[in-house]
Formats: structure tokens, sequence, C-alpha cells
């Protein structure tokens, strides 16, 4: 994320004095896995990613779009404003291998191969929203955070959509000027299925045909529900 300059992302790291967060967006195949650290990885069914980001990009300022084109060394074309409806932008984002920087795809795949390395985890986004604190404490589990009881009303519902919307702006300030009405625009929905009323049987045929060419069976049938075949 060259927003930030490198030696003032290092600076803020290495300021921090207790279990350390670093989020980032790439494939597995781009990261150094290394021992000293643990990997958690989320997915969610690209239909509903692509309904996200269509929102996402709808509603995201023109400084926005400034920032990430401007970026040192940017690679690849420049992120826009969807041209269409998003069933329009559903298929040309199917067209374009997924995300506009890189490949939506081999991105899910990359994560799903390495699944059964000791330090990485697998989540994804159905299981949360089917039972959140089941998998919030497979979570601690495997971070090895012991879960304060006393604590645990607060840590579901800080963890819950509605709480996240009503608190957005509080959350993340610094990119509350970044989006249309605010960080309420950006913390949408959250829900599943919005495509079901748009995508035509030929669209899902098409959408259905790509997935089997760039994924394994297992991995897409992961990535479509969640669950992972016996």
């Amino acid at each position: 994320m060259r927003v930030i300059p490198l030696d003032d992302m290092m600076a803020g790291i290495e300021a921090q004095t207790h279990r350390r967060f670093l989020k980032s967006h790439l494939p597995a195949d781009a990261l150094t896995i290394s021992p000293k650290a643990k990997y958690v990885f989320l997915a969610r069914d690209a239909k509903d990613v692509v309904w996200s980001w269509y929102n996402h990009l709808m509603h995201t300022t023109p400084q926005f779009f400034d920032m990430i084109n401007s970026v040192p060394g940017r690679v690849g074309p420049p992120l826009e404003p969807p041209a269409g409806d998003v069933r329009e932008f559903f298929h040309s984002w199917l067209d374009d291998d997924g995300l506009h920087d890189w490949s939506y795809w081999s991105h899910i795949q990359s994560w799903w191969d390495i699944r059964d390395v000791p330090n990485v985890r697998l989540f994804h986004y159905n299981s949360l929203k089917a039972d959140m604190e089941g998998e919030i404490r497979r979570m601690a589990a495997f971070l090895e955070i012991e879960i304060d009881e006393e604590r645990w009303p607060d840590i579901v519902e800080h963890c819950t959509f509605d709480y996240m919307k009503n608190n957005a702006a509080t959350l993340s300030p610094m990119f509350n000027d970044l989006f249309k009405g605010g960080l309420q625009n950006f913390v949408y929905k959250g829900t599943n299925g919005r495509w079901r009323d748009t995508l035509t049987p030929e669209d899902l045929q098409k959408y259905e045909n790509v997935v089997s060419e760039r994924l394994t069976p297992d991995c897409a049938h992961w990535h479509a529900t969640g669950e992972v075949l016996s």
C-alpha cells in the first residue's frame, strides 16, 4: 500500500509494542510465509465481492482515485469509477480476470494451496455470517489468544456489522473523507446474494465457466460456500 511511504510504514510497525497485526491484500505467492508469523486469510464468494466492490467504487471520492493512481511506481491501468451498472461491471470484472490490478482467481487459489501449512488458517465470510462466535473462538485458538469470558459479550458486539457501521467514522477516521457520505457508505450492507435479482442464468453460467477454468474443484467449492470437501 504505497500511499504510505515505506519508512513511515516501518516506523509505525516498529513502534508497536504488543501483538502486531498487519493487513495485506496480497496473494500468498507474493509474501514470504515466515514461521515467525501466523497468517489469517478471509475469502468471500466472488459474486458478492463484485457487488461490494462496485458499491465501494461508486462511493469513493476523486481524492481516493487520485491517491491510488498517484502512488510511486504504480503498475497496471489506473483505478477508475465503473462506467455502467452493476451487471455491466460484473461482466467487465470477469473479462478482466478479477480485480483491476491482479488476478482474483490466482489470489484465491494461492491461499487455498497452502491451507495445510501449520501457521496458516483460512476463514470464509459465509462461516462468519452463520456462526460468528464460533469463528471468533476458532481464530483466537489459532492465534493463541486467551479469551476473557467477562469481555466476551463486548467482543461479539464489536464484531457485528451494525456496530462497525454505526462506529465507522470513529474506527477509521483517516478514510472518512475518501467516501461520499462518509464511511457509512463504505461499511455498506454486509449481505450476500444481492446479485440474485440481477444476474441471468446465462450470466451465472459464464461465471461458473470461469470458476471451473481458474480454480481447482475443491477450492471452487470452498470459495463459493465456505465448506471444505472431505
